[in-house]
């Protein structure tokens, strides 16, 4: 029997609604099992609204907590464009990182999984310059002093793939950015 590929992507409040759209039904129609994941805060669903549209999205599944079997499960951990990443850099302790950046850091350590990170979603990894220091990628043009002060090599393409590190340019490319990550887990 064939494993099902299992997709993560973080989710907070001033999404892009169309790539968060598109990666909802694109990779489903892949048979891919996506799971939008958030801190939860002790609720059992949130409702994030998008950036544009103010569209609504309900969130019910959390990366806090997450044992590391399942997260061994997952083939790939996407941190979308929009504001998202901004909003999962708070913590209420500034001598702690935060939630979202300690859940990232274990992700980076297991290599069978695909890293995507889109537009601003580079902002994320701000407290943890050392995960993407010396390797290929490609940001928002807002970012690209970002990028290079984190010591990342910066490549002029709409997507860009560095081992197990996929990234794109801006919300815009998610279409080329979804494809190399089915590509990639396929």
């Amino acid at each position: 029997m064939k494993k099902i590929k299992k997709i993560g992507i973080l989710m907070e409040s001033d999404f892009y609604e169309p790539e968060i759209w598109y990666y909802k039904f694109r990779f489903s129609e892949e048979g891919i099992d996506v799971h939008f994941l958030t801190r939860l805060w002790g609720q059992p669903s949130l409702t994030f609204k998008g950036h544009e549209y103010h569209i609504p999205f309900e969130v019910n599944e959390s990366f806090e907590n997450m044992d590391n079997e399942t997260l061994k499960s997952y083939s790939a951990f996407i941190i979308p464009a929009g504001m998202v990443a901004d909003r999962l850099r708070y913590t209420e302790d500034i001598n702690k990182l935060p939630p979202a950046v300690e859940f990232l850091k274990r992700v980076f350590k297991e290599k069978h999984i695909i890293k995507g990170i889109i537009c601003h979603g580079m902002w994320l990894l701000a407290f943890v310059p050392e995960l993407v220091r010396g390797r290929k990628v490609v940001v928002h043009n807002n970012l690209l002093g970002d990028i290079k002060n984190m010591g990342a090599i910066y490549v002029d393409k709409d997507v860009v793939v560095d081992k197990d590190l996929v990234t794109a340019r801006s919300g815009g490319h998610c279409h080329f950015f979804a494809k190399k990550i089915i590509e990639l887990i396929s």
